[in-house]
């Protein structure tokens, strides 16, 4: 199976996405901005999830909410 994004697009490993929506990510106290870039994201074995770095945390997100730069 392949990981889209939000808009249909294809994802793989290394892609830069941008945040479509405001997120509040548990156990961190900041939350990502509508528009924030996330580079050099990781595929899941889950094709509806991506990890990738924010600051020295290592997250998953939902590919709903992304969209490919």
């Amino acid at each position: 199976m392949t990981t889209r994004d939000s808009n249909g697009n294809e994802l793989n490993d290394g892609d830069t996405v941008m945040v479509i929506k405001d997120l509040k990510v548990k156990g961190m106290s900041k939350t990502l901005k509508r528009g924030s870039q996330i580079r050099n994201i990781r595929l899941t074995g889950n094709p509806e999830q991506i990890e990738c770095r924010i600051g020295k945390a290592t997250i998953v997100l939902k590919t709903a909410f992304m969209k490919r730069v």
